[in-house]
């Protein structure tokens, strides 16, 4: 029989209702008191590093919890993570580059309503990212939700309130699971799988700017200081706006004049970037070779370059590894 660990985070599935609104009040040992289905599917032990409503969980949360999988990984055969569901597709995907090639299962969930409550997804489910951690196909990271098993990469929330508040984005999901049954669509495993690999530095300094029209570099240019990546959240597949005084290209200039990063990333989640497409897109990818986000998340480009700038801030260096498929993350990789 498998033997899984338990983690809880607080987040909506250990909420309970207080005057100033849903908190965590919910334990671990009483989490998995709602679905004694789990103690014959696999041994179960708990562990609570932190409860928190997910909106607080940032990348020390991250690093924390990759730390603490790392230290019970062997003895381990899965992990089942619960999580708030608001920044849930942050740490899946930062889990995902904190640690690679993981034979063993890092189930993420959590719910839209807590699991006390008479009517809510959360033991559902619980009891599916179990089954899931319990089966000896599952592995690397990925969220189980609604039914969905999800690349840690690739998962989206895109529903405030309905259950199936993940999207799988421009990636199938992994397998669904209907009935107590697992089905898989992808099986990836590889019978020469490379060793696991667990990193222990994220590089925080990244901000993220999303373009509205007339945007310009005053802002850009204001953040250079502080940060050592910007990821410009630009229109449709791509590209650079011009109002007359080509502000925002000079901005871009000015920060790789600087040894900077700087990663192009489009507002639209589904299909991708492609900067050569438009003039406003290509004239800018030949002048400064912009690595850019193609099919992958947001969410994903985001902890990538974190996990990049912990590693290295060469910006040759930069692109190798942000253009290194991990995790499903990237299906378009440019020659």
């Amino acid at each position: 029989m498998k033997h899984i660990l338990l983690i809880a985070t607080g987040g909506t599935i250990a909420s309970r209702s207080t005057g100033a609104g849903l908190s965590p009040q919910i334990s671990a040992d009483e989490l998995l008191s709602y679905v004694p289905e789990g103690k014959s599917l696999c041994r179960i032990n708990v562990m609570q590093p932190f409860s928190l409503d997910s909106t607080n969980i940032f990348w020390k949360h991250w690093l924390l919890l990759s730390g603490l999988i790392q230290n019970h990984y062997d003895y381990y055969d899965g992990f089942v993570l619960c999580h708030g569901t608001d920044t849930m597709a942050y740490t899946a995907a930062a889990l995902s580059y904190l640690i690679q090639n993981s034979p063993k299962p890092i189930v993420i969930t959590g719910a839209q309503k807590p699991i006390d409550l008479p009517d809510t997804d959360a033991r559902t489910n619980l009891i599916d990212s179990i089954r899931y951690a319990a089966d000896d196909r599952a592995h690397d990271v990925c969220i189980v939700f609604g039914g969905s098993v999800i690349a840690g990469t690739r998962a989206k929330k895109e529903r405030t309130k309905s259950y199936n508040a993940f999207s799988s984005i421009n990636y199938p999901p992994i397998a669904v699971i209907q009935d107590r049954r697992i089905i898989f669509y992808i099986d990836s495993r590889k019978p020469d799988r490379s060793e696991t690999v667990f990193s222990d530095r994220l590089g925080a300094n990244v901000f993220l700017y999303r373009l509205i029209p007339g945007s310009d570099g005053i802002i850009p240019e204001l953040l250079m200081e502080r940060y050592d990546a910007l990821i410009i959240e630009s229109f449709g597949v791509g590209g650079i706006p011009d109002y007359g005084n080509a502000s925002l290209k000079s901005s871009i200039h000015q920060w790789i004049a600087a040894g900077k990063i700087v990663v192009m990333a489009t507002q639209v989640p589904n299909e991708g970037s492609d900067m050569s497409v438009y003039e406003v897109g290509h004239a800018v990818k030949n002048i400064y070779d912009l690595p850019e986000s193609y099919d992958m998340t947001l969410e994903a480009v985001i902890a990538k370059t974190m996990w990049i700038l912990g590693k290295t801030k060469d910006r040759k260096e930069f692109r190798k590894l942000f253009y290194t498929t991990v995790n499903h993350d990237l299906l378009f990789v440019p020659g």
